[in-house]
């Protein structure tokens, strides 16, 4: 089913729009990582935004002159002003209103008080101070390990390039804790023996 295409917008221009937003936010996807390396190493169709759940009123407030729709199993539904999105609704695609291609897909993270939740697996989480960093910029970008750990599921050509490449520029630390995160939810996941033979 055709949703609709996308305009390319770069973090720059969508900082702009969340610059404001009194709560936390931050790049995701492909330019997250992006932001991670400093600089651009391919093309991204979209730009994804995250936020955490309990934040979403907020969220959606400071985009009150736009389009919002609940994106799920290759569907569309279109969330009302003053509504929130169903609880089984992760993504949402954003478009200001009266324009026809989609510009934002605000992601939507779990927490528990101050621990930011994998909702593939509630036993996989971190203090909400640490899934954050920020480019010399100040541009707040999804940490880079658990942006792959969301890429992990469902492995698309362009993720396992994500991988190959963000992977060395990781710390000690982070493909530790990517490596924890894998063996937990994903335990037959390829990148599982790449990680181990990089002596994490």
């Amino acid at each position: 089913m055709d949703l609709g295409e996308w305009r390319a917008v770069d973090p720059g221009t969508g900082a702009a729009w969340f610059s404001l937003l009194s709560v936390p936010w931050w790049f995701s996807g492909g330019w997250a990582l992006d932001l991670h390396v400093g600089e651009q190493i391919r093309d991204h169709d979209d730009l994804d935004v995250g936020v955490l759940r309990r934040d979403i009123s907020t969220a959606l407030a400071a985009l009150s002159g736009w389009e919002i729709s609940e994106a799920k199993d290759g569907a569309l539904t279109p969330v009302q002003p003053g509504d929130v999105p169903r609880f089984d609704a992760h993504s949402l695609w954003c478009r200001p209103s009266g324009t026809v291609l989609w510009t934002v897909e605000l992601l939507l993270d779990e927490c528990v008080d101050n621990e930011w939740v994998y909702r593939r697996h509630e036993a996989i989480r971190r203090p909400l101070s640490s899934i954050v960093h920020r480019n010399p910029a100040g541009l707040p970008y999804l940490a880079p390990e658990i942006q792959l750990l969301y890429k992990a599921r469902g492995t698309r050509s362009k993720d396992q390039a994500d991988f190959e490449r963000i992977t060395p520029r990781l710390s000690r630390v982070a493909r530790a804790w990517l490596l924890q995160g894998l063996e937990r939810a994903e335990p037959e996941h390829p990148w599982i023996s790449v990680l181990r033979r990089a002596g994490v």
